[in-house]
């Protein structure tokens, strides 16, 4: 059986035995064609160690157009492709290598770029019209700080699901799992009035501005289509520009604003487990990241209160 035909295979297992969203998919699929483009293979007895390694080794002296270098968590998200890959092959025993005589490897400490609390209010404060866009805007960077959300969360939000008299919602997480939010007094203040301003039937919290499009095309408008619903692309474009209107140097993008969530709820005593169920995380390695944030903030308070010995 020719490779690419198994690698069809091995993703429709991940959507349908694994239950994996479509967007690991389609990374799981970016990973394995780029290796399989390089090593040329055609066959999965033709994937060897030594084709993997030279590989690994292509992908840490690779350099972009710009003279970037693929960060460490990235080439290590090839491996973990080719590893499930590999896996998929030995449970249909089919002849390739064993995915245990790839090891992984060491990457570096990842860095969480966070927001302070100043920085968020200067975001905050840059969307505050009463038009819709604006009101709109403000809802959602009121909701991606106050609950933490991951952008692809946000966008799925339909807003019949939104209870602002309790300030919670389920929202429906990696992995498929469902958890509940819970909003801020601030964030459910805004997404009120945004939607005391909706005019629309759609069924999404967080739509189009489709009377500002037909305005700003005038006569050249296109008929307004069915589906509204914000595409995370479209919150990434929201983030920034706000961020870059209040003067942030920060590369920021929505998930900036919820390692933010989280870093907050750590410095103010909120305890690890409690911030992993709130974030949506199956592991708790995966939350204790942002405690390397936490502990340059317990560093200050050493350096501060600690007795110092006198020469």
């Amino acid at each position: 059986m020719q490779i690419k035909e198994l690698e069809i295979q091995f993703l429709e297992h991940l959507e349908i035995e694994k239950g994996r969203s479509q967007k690991t998919i389609e990374n799981y699929d970016h990973y394995l064609r780029r290796f399989l483009e390089w090593s040329k293979i055609s066959k999965p007895e033709q994937i060897t160690s030594e084709v993997v390694r030279n590989f690994r080794i292509y992908l840490n002296r690779y350099e972009d157009a710009n003279g970037q270098k693929l960060k460490k968590i990235t080439q290590s998200y090839y491996v973990i492709a080719i590893r499930g890959f590999l896996k998929f092959l030995a449970k249909r025993d089919i002849k390739s290598l064993q995915a245990e005589k790839i090891e992984i490897g060491r990457s570096s400490t990842r860095e969480v770029d966070f927001l302070e609390m100043e920085e968020v209010e200067r975001i905050l404060s840059q969307a505050g019209g009463q038009d819709l866009k604006s009101l709109r805007d403000r809802a959602i960077l009121e909701l991606l700080f106050s609950a933490g959300l991951r952008v692809s969360e946000l966008t799925s939000i339909n807003r019949e699901k939104i209870d602002l008299k309790r300030q919670e919602l389920s929202v429906r997480g990696k992995g498929d799992k469902v958890r509940v939010v819970f909003i801020s007094d601030s964030a459910s203040q805004a997404i009120s009035r945004y939607l005391d301003k909706r005019i629309d039937t759609d069924s999404a919290l967080f739509v189009r501005d489709v009377a500002g499009l037909k305005k700003f095309e005038g006569k050249n408008a296109k008929k307004t289509v069915d589906n509204l619903r914000l595409t995370p692309r479209s919150i990434q474009r929201i983030v920034k520009y706000y961020a870059v209107k209040a003067g942030i140097v920060k590369d920021v993008h929505p998930h900036t604003l919820r390692h933010s969530f989280a870093t907050d709820l750590l410095i103010n005593g909120a305890d690890i487990r409690s911030v992993q169920a709130m974030l949506g995380h199956s592991s708790i390695t995966t939350t204790q990241v942002y405690t390397h944030v936490t502990n340059k903030q317990l560093k200050e308070v050493h350096q501060a209160f600690h007795s110092r010995r006198k020469k």
